[in-house]
């Protein structure tokens, strides 16, 4: 096998493994080695015992991409394109890292569109069809055993300044997902769900009202099971507050901004410290889970019944700023709690995370551009080499041959020898030396002249004078040659890089034909519906 061909079929097991691993692999990885269900500490019995805790994965902002996050045309290409691979992340996300956990209940903590409120009907159920399609809600055999909650977030149904003004946006939302405020129970945990959107909004406003009687009524209830409390916007922290190892962006501060006429929010990053407090001496909850940050967070909350730990997720989606797409297991105990004094022992938590889609890419990247380096490259990389093994060779000839030993030439080595000048092809002298028997010197000669140790004979004059006059007729027909030889050697080098760039162009031929059906196989068999 030829050294290109050898380096063709390098590159193409280079590119198999790597796209195997991008496209496949990297997905199965937080189920297989990384991730795993966290075992309640009311838990009595072993881990994987049947009944022993009710498991819940917890997804935030999955935001699908429209036509008002990129502001790009309607239907145009590079819009689909986005929409495409975004969709294919957490579709792959979902199928391959979260459903082989086998979760009981699923919950999406809000965003589950991107520009919910501002899309016209069709906009919207084609949002929905595609968040179907992503999260396999259309198949209802795979969801038989599997519970699927929801919260608003913002980007569904928008603050409490545009409920009065677009009331037909939260009755889209409620009728194909579900209500704001509700409660259900996971083993021998409640889960309350709670739309903080409204929590500060306008008190006469019926939507901010309806959520503060909700929370009203759950605080009148007999807690007997410990509470886990569900909310799109997290709870008030102070400003540069520290979100624990797994944060990888700046902490966000509050910033609120209130309509001038109503008072109504258009926008806040945090519930304000007055409501936090009062929702948490109400409710009593034991956890708080909420979303909107897109990025990961763990704060301490006090209030009167103690402290409380309050999770943020991560976006699950690799385009909403965060390089670390994550999502949340979540363990809920199935058995009664003995001591009602440490209820927070009944739920336990495992962040995950997700491959990262944008290091993904950008290895793909530097392997492309490293296969177009090696093609091109290839034939004077291995010419250097040769060069270099002859190189080498040369001077293990010349240290065998003693040229570097040291040591002074004897005075008399070049006595009795003379040197013969030769031609070759290319129009260089060389000399060589040739040994001959020295003549017996006699003093009574007369004819000869010495000049140290070289002498010149009377009688080798003529033949001297007529070898300058042919080597000067040989140094004119060489300088003729050598104005013709550039011409020659530019020839031959535009030929020799034509022939590069030809065998470069087929060899990264065969490399595509090989990988581009792999790659787009990969691509669909996750797109498809299964």
């Amino acid at each position: 096998m030829k050294q290109h061909q050898k380096l063709t079929v390098v590159l193409c097991l280079t590119w198999i493994v790597t796209l195997l691993y991008g496209e496949m692999f990297a997905f199965w990885i937080p189920s297989l080695l990384s991730c795993s269900w966290p075992s309640p500490s009311s838990s009595s019995t072993a881990m994987d015992g049947a009944g022993d805790y009710v498991k819940v994965a917890v997804l935030a902002d999955p935001q699908l991409m429209d036509r008002t996050s990129l502001r790009l045309p309607p239907k145009s290409l590079a819009l689909e394109i986005a929409q495409f691979y975004t969709d294919l992340f957490m579709r792959r996300a979902f199928f391959a890292s979260i459903l082989p956990f086998k979760p009981d209940v699923i919950l999406f903590l809000g965003d589950q569109f991107d520009g919910g409120p501002y899309l016209s009907d069709e906009e919207w159920q084609e949002s929905l069809s595609r968040f179907q399609h992503i999260f396999g809600l259309k198949n209802q055999r795979r969801y038989k055993d599997i519970q699927v909650y929801y919260i608003p977030g913002n980007h569904d149904i928008g603050y409490s300044s545009l409920h009065s003004h677009k009331p037909e946006v939260v009755r889209r939302y409620e009728k194909k997902f579900s209500m704001g405020n509700y409660r259900f129970t996971g083993g021998k945990v409640e889960f309350i769900a709670i739309d903080a959107l409204t929590i500060d909004g306008n008190q006469d406003g019926n939507l901010t009202s309806a959520t503060w009687d909700f929370i009203k009524n759950v605080s009148v209830d007999v807690q007997s099971l410990p509470r886990v409390l569900l909310m799109h916007i997290p709870l008030y922290r102070r400003d540069r507050t520290p979100c624990g190892p797994h944060r990888k962006s700046p902490v966000i501060n509050q910033r609120i901004l209130r309509a001038v006429h109503d008072q109504e929010i258009l926008y806040q990053n945090y519930i304000t410290e007055e409501s936090s407090i009062r929702i948490l001496d109400l409710i009593k909850p034991v956890l708080v889970l909420s979303g909107h940050d897109h990025d990961q967070c763990t704060v301490t909350h006090k209030s009167n019944s103690g402290t409380v730990k309050e999770h943020t997720v991560g976006t699950l989606s690799w385009q909403q700023g965060n390089l670390y797409p994550s999502f949340m297991l979540l363990s809920a105990s199935n058995s009664a709690l003995s001591n009602t004094s440490n209820l927070e022992e009944a739920v336990s938590t495992h962040l995950c995370f997700l491959p990262m889609q944008t290091h993904i890419y950008i290895g793909y990247l530097l392997l492309f551009v490293l296969t177009l380096l090696s093609l091109l490259a290839w034939p004077t990389c291995m010419r250097f080499w040769r060069h270099c093994s002859d190189l080498v060779g040369y001077s293990k000839q010349l240290i065998s041959c003693n040229i570097f030993q040291g040591g002074t030439k004897e005075k008399n080595e070049d006595e009795n020898c003379e040197y013969e000048m030769i031609w070759d092809a290319e129009g260089s002298m060389h000399l060589v030396k040739k040994h001959v028997n020295a003549p017996m010197k006699n003093p009574s000669d007369k004819g000869t002249v010495e000049r140290g140790n070289a002498t010149m004979r009377p009688t080798a004059k003529k033949v001297i004078s007529q070898e300058m006059e042919v080597r000067m007729n040989v140094d004119m027909n060489v300088d003729e040659s050598m104005t013709k030889l550039p011409i020659r050697t530019s020839k031959s080098k535009i030929k020799l890089i034509i022939h590069r760039l030809v065998q470069a162009f087929g060899m990264l031929i065969v490399i595509a034909a090989v990988n581009i059906p792999l790659y787009m196989m990969l691509l669909f068999k996750d797109w498809i519906e299964q």
